[in-house]
């Protein structure tokens, strides 16, 4: 029995089954996109670290409302932080200042510590509220809310080809690797692994040229001329209203605490 590849409509169905029918899930798109763009303009320019974590907060709370499973949350929020856990740990010993500790001879100063806690309340809180407002919305829904509010027509079809067929490719190259086990390939820090590898690449790109063109083939086939039609029967309604107001006083409230605290500093 041959093996059949797994649509990607699919791993997004998967994805957003971490994500109940929570309150955010019944928004209008085009304000859950706003919204996620001011909330993340705003907080990173906060520096006071009361109202970064009051900020943390108001994304915990988005995250409540878009009922997002803690477990899996705290899995994407732990990745995130893997990029930048590093220069957050070694931000306290570059950066000049006041030292409040020394570790192997290196003096680690408060101005450092205060600004690598800034920084990881800002991408924490930024990233939750991206995945609560932005995340829970799958490709297509994205890529019309997008084109609603005048994204470059070209930049959404973009979008909507990547996310579509980065699954696609991953799919494909699951496959590729099951095929190199199945010959009886093992890793190993060899030359052989690396040249095995350098295959996998250039094969992966091989297929996916001949994908695009048989795609493109076939869309030509049905008509399609340069655009994509991106139809929305999305309306902004009470509830709407109710969230888009709620979130400007909280931003608002943000925004005036930071100024009282910049000004009494």
């Amino acid at each position: 029995m041959g093996h059949k590849p797994v649509p990607a409509e699919n791993h997004s169905q998967a994805t957003l089954s971490s994500y109940g029918v929570g309150f955010v899930r019944t928004l209008d798109p085009h304000v859950r996109i706003v919204s996620a763009v001011v909330f993340a303009v705003v907080v990173v320019s906060l520096n006071n670290l009361w109202v970064l974590l009051a900020a943390l907060g108001c994304a915990l709370g988005l995250m409540i409302m878009a009922r997002m499973e803690p477990k899996k949350t705290l899995c994407r929020m732990a990745s995130m932080d893997g990029f930048i856990i590093f220069m957050l740990l070694t931000l306290p010993f570059t950066v000049p200042g006041e030292p409040i500790l020394t570790v192997f001879d290196y003096p680690a100063s408060k101005q450092g510590v205060v600004q690598a806690t800034q920084i990881g309340l800002k991408a924490n809180a930024v990233v939750l509220a991206m995945m609560a407002l932005a995340g829970s919305m799958d490709s297509v829904t994205f890529g019309h809310a997008l084109h609603r509010l005048r994204m470059p027509e070209n930049l959404v079809h973009l979008l909507l080809f990547t996310v579509r067929y980065i699954e696609v490719l991953r799919v494909e190259f699951d496959r590729l690797r099951t095929a190199m086990k199945a010959r009886g390939f093992r890793p190993t820090n060899s030359r052989h692994t690396y040249v095995s590898y350098g295959y996998l690449v250039g094969m992966m790109l091989v297929r996916a040229m001949e994908r695009s063109e048989r795609i493109l083939q076939a869309m030509k086939c049905r008509g399609f001329a340069g655009k994509i039609s991106l139809p929305s029967d999305y309306h902004f309604h009470r509830q709407d209203f109710i969230f888009s107001i709620g979130l400007a006083v909280s931003v608002a409230l943000l925004a005036v605490w930071e100024i009282i605290s910049v000004g009494t500093y």
